[in-house]
Order: C-alpha cells, then structure tokens, then sequence
C-alpha cells in the first residue's frame, strides 16, 4: 500500500512440502500469469500444474480482473504449483474477504502439511528396515 491509500497490490505468500511461493495480484489485470518471471504455461509444462494453479481464480470468476505475479522457490514441480496454488487463493481473500465460503468449500484455503519424514537410525529410509535373516 502506499501513502494515498491506494492498492498497487494483494500479497501472499503459499507453502507446500519444500516449496515456497510468493504471490501478488495486480488489479485491473488481463489475467495474465507470471512465474519467476515467465509465462505460466513456459514454467509449468504439465497441464494438470497449470489447471490446479489458475482453479482458485476460475472458481471465483475472477480470472480476468487481476495480472498474477509468482515468485517461487524450492521443492519439485507440483510442490511449486501446489504453493502458488494456496497463495493466489489467500490474495484473493486479501481482496474480498466474502469469497472465503467459495475457497474454503474447493479446498484452496487448506495448507497441505504432508511432509518428507525424517529418516531413522538403523532403517534404511524413514520406515524401510534392512532385511531380517534368522541366520
């Protein structure tokens, strides 16, 4: 925000395993979308990222009032897209707080806490145990 009152931008921020995404929604838009400085459609190759990134604002048919900015780091490819996903539906809330029953009833509002778990002295990985021989 700046001195006059005036909204240049909705900022949030999505997380999701080792992904961290930074969104900031422009209003007055052309629905453009923007991901580490390239366009959506270059950055997620994978139509599913695509489609699962852009729900937030088709269900909320808001698609075309906002130019969609993503920065994004760490983590694999649907772990980004995942986090962007979270952040764009937390901005728009930032914008109209009354979308919160749309968002909250598609599932956009709820931070994936799924995790890598750690691995354990004596097993291979977190849970694989090294095979048992009786002699």
């Amino acid at each position: 925000m700046t001195g006059g009152g005036v909204v240049e931008y909705y900022e949030s921020i999505g997380r999701r395993k080792e992904a961290t995404a930074r969104v900031r929604l422009f209003p007055g838009g052309d629905g453009t979308i923007i991901v580490n400085e390239q366009p959506l459609e270059q950055y997620f190759t994978r139509e599913v990222d695509v489609m699962s990134l852009i729900e937030p604002l088709q269900v909320t048919a808001t698609e075309n009032r906002f130019n969609v900015s993503v920065l994004v780091k760490g983590g694999g490819v649907t772990g980004q897209s995942d986090a962007a996903r979270l952040g764009i539906a937390r901005a728009l809330l930032k914008v109209d707080p009354e979308l919160r029953p749309i968002l909250r009833k598609g599932g956009f509002l709820t931070r994936d806490a799924r995790v890598k778990e750690r691995k354990k002295p004596g097993l291979k990985r977190a849970r694989k145990a090294p095979q048992y021989t009786k002699r």
